[in-house]
């Protein structure tokens, strides 16, 4: 080992401490909700205590010390400035946190394992906002997320729909020619099937595509590639080998964003959503959807998935174009809760044109 060497693991260490304080940050805001006060002078004596008695190594103590003294008041700063959060599902550089950046880039993006912990902490007002992937050109939707904004209270204040373009990454160690294995997400590679069989690379399925690109930053192995966005090069320090590789070259995934009160983008949205079961007579739902032509109202999509509240039944999730405050809308509204068995207004918000990312 050299010293070009050398200095390429500090680097890389140094990127890898970068990243571990980003995410400290991330979960010192989401302490805010719990706190009567930014300052908790007795949590940062255990801090600095705990710091300071683990300490091992070349790292003296009092040198630790200054360092978490550093990092607890840069945490503060940040609680100080009133950051809104919005959570998205998967690590950093997973394509939901990309439409999130789209959607606002003044909020902070907040990576969250489960579907259920955005519904959960946007419901407890741990995160402001919450981003969930609904749908894609593909045709599939997302059936966990359906089913929680079944059960849940939250309303949908807008939508991104974020035109997917995936990119091969791998460690700037590694050479083109040198690419022998892929990892990502099950449906990135199979989204990508032309490429790797037309450059005979092995996919390896991964649970997440984002963290495939994660997965090579911090075990490095060789002769090894991940399909993810070019953000997550960015965000992880990868080099691109290729853009857009992906079969289907019109492939956008529609998410929506999620709060516990809509009341405030109302009279902003010129698209609505609703979900509804309906009853088990004949022509139940010729009778819903004859409501909306009745009244001119232009439906954007309708899906159906099994009810699990109600086995043999079916929800249907409906959009339609129409402002919420409009009286007309209203109305059609009214007449379908009154024929439906269920019925839930999922929001009105501000309707999207499918978004480019670099």
């Amino acid at each position: 080992m050299d010293l070009k060497d050398i200095r390429k693991r500090i680097n890389m260490i140094d990127f890898e401490i970068l990243k571990l304080l980003n995410s400290r940050m991330e979960f010192a805001l989401r302490t805010k909700k719990f706190k009567s006060s930014v300052t908790d002078s007795q949590r940062e004596n255990e801090v600095i205590d705990y710091i300071r008695s683990h300490s091992q190594g070349l790292i003296e103590p009092e040198f630790c010390k200054k360092l978490f003294a550093e990092i607890i008041s840069e945490s503060k700063r940040l609680q100080l400035e009133e950051v809104r959060l919005i959570g998205f599902h998967g690590e950093h550089g997973a394509f939901s946190e990309v439409a999130a950046r789209q959607f606002d880039q003044h909020l902070m993006y907040i990576s969250c394992s489960e579907y259920r912990e955005i519904f959960e902490a946007v419901s407890s007002g741990l995160l402001h906002l919450g981003i969930v992937p609904f749908e894609n050109t593909l045709g599939s939707s997302v059936t966990d997320v359906n089913q929680f904004l079944v059960n849940t209270d939250l309303q949908v204040i807008g939508e991104m729909k974020l035109l997917v373009h995936y990119s091969l990454l791998t460690l700037p160690e590694t050479r083109p020619e040198e690419i022998r294995v892929v990892y990502s997400h099950r449906q990135s590679l199979s989204n990508c099937q032309g490429y790797l069989t037309k450059h005979n690379l092995e996919a390896r399925p991964y649970y997440d595509s984002a963290s495939s690109a994660k997965m090579l930053l911090r075990e490095r192995p060789e002769a090894t590639a991940a399909i993810a966005s070019s953000f997550a090069a960015e965000f992880y320090n990868l080099e691109i080998v290729a853009e857009d590789i992906g079969d289907t070259k019109n492939n956008f995934i529609r998410f929506l964003i999620l709060a516990k009160d809509g009341s405030h983008c109302a009279g902003e949205g010129n698209k609505c959503s609703i979900v509804f079961s309906t009853r088990h007579t004949a022509g139940a739902l010729y009778s819903v959807l004859k409501a909306f032509a009745d009244a001119g109202l232009n439906l954007s999509r309708i899906e159906s998935m099994p009810n699990r509240d109600d086995p043999g039944n079916y929800l249907f999730f409906l959009d339609f174009l129409g402002k919420q405050t409009d009286p007309v809308v209203a109305e059609v509204l009214r007449q379908v809760e009154e024929i439906s068995l269920s019925f839930r207004f999922l929001g009105c918000y501000p309707a999207s044109n499918v978004q480019d990312h670099p």
